[in-house]
């Protein structure tokens, strides 16, 4: 699940703390990172298990109206179908899913209050509403609907992003990364697998988890030469003027340019481009770029870099 998008912005994250504390211990800061990772991990579960809250809410509710003294029609016989998605009944019994719940005890029940405010703008919608109305009583169409669901109402959720950073530090810039697994794992749930349905790991494979640890310490270990080619190809500016985020990017995506001969310049150029634009200063993609660009040539020039 934690793919190179989110390792390169972690590692910048862990390398920006590392100069700012003054600690400078490496093996403490690689923990770090690696601890980093793993609760952009737990996340991905966390979100995974909101779909189930809203959904025993949604149960919960059900039964109030039962319970009443005097319950109408629509409350006695209420729709079902909702409360009955196939595709929520496979998640709810995931081995893994179930697994992660009982180690980490974590639950919604806490924030009840944002479950029904969500359960409440879900209910309202033409999406739920198509639905509750449909005849299609298929496995796919239980799916399709937490599909459609999850991109309307839990991406780009302002509410929830802020009751997730209260939770968490860590999860303060994962979740739009985070948000794209969830779906993917929604389209891959397929009905024959029941609660051995596999979710996403926690890496693709060893070999992301290695350039999480190589990049990492490159980064930081030729931490002088990299600032040398930097201030060589910015000798209109005072390096110590330069935004420090500025320095980080670049000093990170040097370490990848020369560090992995499989990764093509240009990728690893437009993902840290993409990153000064967010992380750092408005005109820092611009800038972050021009000065990688030349120092990117010059090293071709000299011969120290042979790759495309």
């Amino acid at each position: 699940m934690i793919n190179r998008v989110l390792i390169r912005l972690k590692i910048i994250q862990i390398v920006y703390a590392y100069y700012q504390n003054g600690s400078k211990n490496l093996d403490a800061a690689e923990k770090e990172l690696f601890f980093s990772l793993s609760k952009a991990y737990d996340l991905y579960n966390y979100l995974l298990m909101l779909m189930i809250a809203v959904t025993n809410y949604a149960q919960k509710r059900i039964d109030a109206g039962k319970s009443k003294l005097a319950p109408t029609a629509e409350e006695l016989y209420p729709n079902m179908k909702f409360v009955e998605n196939k595709f929520i009944a496979q998640l709810e019994v995931n081995d893994q899913l179930v697994d992660f719940i009982a180690n980490q005890k974590r639950s919604w029940t806490n924030d009840e209050d944002f479950v029904k405010a969500l359960y409440d703008q879900i209910v309202a919608s033409d999406i739920y509403k198509e639905y509750m109305a449909s005849s299609d009583n298929s496995y796919d169409a239980d799916r399709e609907l937490w599909r459609k669901l999850y991109k309307t109402f839990v991406f780009n959720n302002e509410a929830l992003d802020a009751l997730l950073e209260d939770q968490s530090l860590y999860w303060n810039d994962d979740k739009e990364v985070v948000d794209t697994f969830v779906l993917k794992t929604i389209k891959r749930f397929d009905a024959k697998n029941g609660a051995k349905q596999p979710l996403l790991p926690e890496f693709k494979d060893e070999e992301d988890r290695e350039f999480a640890r190589r990049l990492f310490r490159r980064a930081i270990l030729n931490a002088d030469y990299y600032r040398h080619l930097i201030g060589e190809n910015t000798r209109n500016w005072d390096l110590d003027r330069v935004a420090f985020m500025d320095v980080i990017v670049m000093q990170c995506a040097l370490a990848e340019i020369l560090s992995f001969p499989n990764i093509p310049v240009s990728v690893s150029l437009n993902e840290y481009v993409d990153i000064a634009k967010v992380y750092s200063t408005p005109k820092s993609g611009s800038f972050v770029n021009g000065t990688l660009d030349g120092i990117v040539n010059q090293l071709k020039k000299d011969g120290k870099l042979t790759k495309n």
